[in-house]
């Protein structure tokens, strides 16, 4: 069991967690995830990290409320434990230094940008970031990558916030003007998708992170396979960053909604169920 030493509600529908988890926390690297399940019928779901502190043995998690699991997750509170915690797995993010690197973080992706975007920073890099969501209700961490950032862009869909738009608009003048080094895009796929087509032009290096669904972890069950320059990848052991210019992404975005149907049937199960309890 693994306490949650402090939870809130960064947006309406996404939760952020403090775990109690020593023994990951002084192994943790930027880039990173681990495998929850947050009671004995829960599924496993991955989540990457979004911060640890070694001293005190914690560990960070952000999720946004979408099916059955993560809606469980959300009820938690502090005090309360999840079964399983399992990691930290993958491949750690490249850090090096660069020079000009774009992170850019949608939604719920802003979370785990915020590590490596640090590590970046402070391999001595120069840190632009672009920040967005659909709207300002869904906007968080603004003031931390604030901190770590040279300049920062924030966008909003409906234009409820800062600038009006997507996140590929600020990308694509960054790279008309020149001198962006490496590009980290992490969020929807859909988004990554488009971040790297957008990059592909300029051939500047570009990194996604794919969150596939995944059961074990370890490559064993095969699950969360991948297609990434013509080769068979699996985003457990290979990744979960790999270079966006070589994804195929009709693949990558087909096995998403594989489970669709039963996701959406199983949160309404559950939401049924919880209806009954009040």
């Amino acid at each position: 069991m693994f306490k949650i030493v402090w939870k809130e509600s960064l947006t309406p529908v996404i939760d952020c967690l403090k775990v109690e988890a020593p023994a990951l926390a002084a192994k943790a690297r930027a880039g990173q995830f681990v495998i929850i399940r947050v009671d004995e019928v829960g599924e496993r779901i991955p989540l990457t990290l979004a911060d640890w502190d070694a001293h005190e043995g914690t560990i960070t998690l952000v999720a946004m409320r979408v099916g059955t699991s993560t809606h469980k997750l959300g009820k938690l509170k502090s005090g309360d434990s999840l079964i399983d915690l399992v990691g930290p797995l993958g491949r750690p993010s490249e850090i090096e230094k660069y020079g000009n690197v774009v992170m850019v973080g949608g939604g719920v992706g802003i979370a785990p940008i915020h590590p490596i975007a640090r590590s970046l920073k402070n391999a001595g890099n120069r840190i632009i970031s672009i920040i967005g969501a659909r709207n300002r209700d869904l906007l968080f961490w603004e003031d931390k990558m604030q901190a770590l950032s040279d300049e920062l862009i924030v966008t909003t869909d409906d234009g409820s916030y800062a600038r009006k738009g997507v996140v590929t608009e600020p990308l694509k003048e960054l790279l008309e003007k020149g001198g962006i080094n490496r590009v980290i895009a992490i969020g929807p796929a859909i988004m990554m998708k488009f971040c790297s087509a957008t990059t592909r032009p300029y051939n500047v290096p570009t990194v996604v992170s794919l969150n596939a669904i995944m059961v074990d972890g370890t490559g064993m069950c095969g699950c969360c396979r991948l297609s990434v320059g013509g080769e068979t990848k699996f985003a457990c052991v290979d990744g979960p960053e790999f270079n966006g210019h070589e994804v195929d992404w009709d693949i990558t975005l087909a096995r998403q909604k594989i489970y669709l149907k039963e996701e959406k049937e199983s949160l309404a199960r559950w939401e049924s169920c919880q209806c009954g309890k009040s």
